[in-house]
């Protein structure tokens, strides 16, 4: 527990100092309007982040999150352009989402088969499936009789976009599930020794299964934001590094890999840490290649970091893990 506080005060320390350091050195940063520009640019990660949290508490991991944000939104889209009513586009949307989770929680629950290897295949898959079935552009445009649900990533509330709204409410509704329902609890337990919660009779397999589907469930409601604030849904963005910014988030802020550990506030911590580091290399005009490093080197050292304070043992390792 000491160790877990002891990460998240760094974290928190580091996105203070990286945060004063460039508002004092870096002209513009400070100003309202990139502010709210930062969070607007980085709230989706939030949101994508807020369901690998789940997985990886969990003790997995969920490679197959940009395809679930791209393809079942770019689908509600698509369905909808074409003349079909909006309820039936948005359950064939979500009855993707449910279906795709529903599979990757299956092999990885009850066929055992890696969480890594498992949403990596099943990813790659629904991403091919999108480009060559479903989908008749790259870009599928938002339809104008859409507009009824647009204000899940467009206008403001109380002043701040939309989209961070949005990471807020789903921040907010995960927090609840973790810290108040048994599901949630349930989660901590078996990221945290899965042998002892299976003895215990936990659920354990069901419970892994639920984790994948709601990190299916969110990524689709972060695809639906995240079109209704761009105008449309660029469905080879599965092909762009992403996903590496989800694990960014999560690990950097502080949820470790071994499982059990951190929570919505870690997600929302390494949101804010990555958002500044993304925003801060953007106003320096730094290449995209040259950012791509920087977040690989950043990725590594958390990642050490997160071996070191939370070491896996013979006890609590099992075969199958990330």
């Amino acid at each position: 527990m000491k160790l877990r506080a002891s990460q998240q005060t760094i974290v928190f320390a580091l996105f203070v100092l990286l945060f004063a350091g460039f508002a004092l050195f870096l002209p513009g940063f400070a100003r309202i309007d990139n502010l709210l520009t930062l969070l607007q640019s980085v709230a989706i990660l939030g949101i994508l982040g807020l369901g690998m949290a789940v997985v990886v508490i969990g003790r997995g991991i969920d490679i197959s999150m940009i395809a679930t944000l791209a393809v079942p939104s770019g689908l509600l889209l698509q369905m909808v352009a074409n003349g079909v009513s909006l309820p039936v586009a948005a359950a064939a949307a979500l009855g993707i989402g449910f279906a795709f989770g529903l599979i990757n929680g299956w092999l990885i629950a009850y066929a055992e088969v890696p969480s890594l290897f498992t949403t990596l295949a099943s990813g790659l898959f629904l991403a091919g499936l999108g480009q060559a079935v479903l989908f008749q552009l790259d870009v599928v445009q938002w339809p104008a009789a859409l507009d009824t649900i647009a204000w899940f990533g467009r206008g403001t509330l109380a002043g701040l976009p939309m989209p961070v709204v949005m990471f807020a409410v789903a921040a907010g509704l995960l927090a609840l599930f973790l810290k108040r329902l048994r599901a949630g609890a349930f989660i901590f337990a078996i990221g945290d020794n899965p042998f002892a919660a299976r003895v215990t009779g936990l659920p354990t397999r069901p419970i892994v299964v639920l984790e994948y589907v709601l990190s299916a469930l969110i990524g689709v409601f972060a695809g639906v934001v995240m079109a209704a604030s761009v105008n449309s849904m660029p469905t080879r963005i599965f092909n762009s590094t992403m996903i590496y910014d989800v694990v960014l988030v999560v690990v950097l802020g502080g949820i470790g890999l071994s499982g059990g550990r951190g929570g919505v506030v870690n997600v929302i911590i390494g949101t804010l840490l990555i958002g500044t580091m993304l925003n801060g290399m953007t106003i320096l005009d730094m290449s995209y290649s040259v950012q791509n490093i920087v977040k690989g080197v950043v990725l590594l050292a958390a990642v050490l970091i997160d071996s070191i304070l939370n070491p896996r043992n013979e006890e609590t390792a099992q075969q199958g893990d990330i």
